[in-house]
């Protein structure tokens, strides 16, 4: 079968090898050339390509928040020097696992394992699956990416005031921005600093941080005015991180 491929990574030598390698198949077509996530972004939106080898360290967006944020999300063969991401590589379902430096025979023979996959109708990642790998294990998020179209807002965890459920998505409200990104409350939440972030109601997640006064323990009053219903349980959660006294 004929293939779409989009390369990706910041070093021009490493995404020239790939190049190569490529070269040697008639039937792949180069679609894109991208030195970072944010150029893979909007090339895969508008190019479309089946496969994308996508390094994993990346300045900006590593590979797992880029490939989070890609639509439509193509399969994708992991190309990095580090071995340590490539039990989260097979956890979020990818084609292959390229570590540098590799040759010629294993680079087809992860090309050929694309074509089979592909073939049969392979989809790519699961986005919930990506969030997850995005983060070494059991460390919580710093920050998190959110698409807005071609463009990406990426936001430290600590500049988060509040995150509210709608639907398949959740509004994060950051200063005077507010965005919404694709993912579960329950896996995002799961995610944020425990220690600083708490899930008082089903729909609601708050950084104690912007909490401005709990009325009566069943509304939190955020620093930019939104209020905020609390459960019982999400009461007694916010309480254990509130100042005593």
């Amino acid at each position: 079968m004929s293939l779409r491929v989009a390369v990706v990574d910041d070093e021009e030598l490493a995404r020239g090898l790939v190049l190569e390698h490529l070269a040697a198949h008639p039937d792949v077509t180069v679609v894109a050339e991208c030195a970072n996530g944010l150029e893979a972004i909007e090339a895969v939106a508008a190019h479309a390509p089946d496969l994308v080898f996508l390094d994993v360290q990346m300045p900006r967006l590593t590979g797992f928040e880029t490939l989070e944020l890609l639509e439509p999300r193509p399969a994708v063969v992991f190309v990095t020097a580090y071995d340590r991401w490539a039990l989260k590589a097979f956890e979020v379902h990818a084609v292959d696992y390229l570590l540098k430096p590799f040759s010629r025979e294993r680079f087809d023979a992860a090309l050929a394992r694309a074509r089979a996959l592909l073939g049969a109708g392979a989809r790519g990642p699961d986005p919930s699956l990506l969030a997850a790998a995005a983060r070494p294990e059991g460390q919580a998020l710093e920050r998190v990416a959110v698409r807005e179209g071609t463009r990406v807002t990426v936001l430290p965890v600590e500049a988060i005031d509040w995150v509210g459920a709608e639907g398949d998505y959740v509004r994060i409200r950051s200063g005077d921005r507010s965005v919404l990104k694709l993912q579960s409350l329950a896996d995002l939440a799961a995610r944020l600093p425990a220690d600083r972030f708490v899930r008082v109601h089903r729909s609601w997640v708050v950084n104690v941080a912007r909490l401005a006064a709990l009325e009566e323990g069943r509304t939190a009053v955020m620093a930019d005015g939104t209020r905020v219903p609390v459960s019982r349980a999400g009461a007694a959660r916010l309480k254990e991180l509130l100042p005593r006294g």
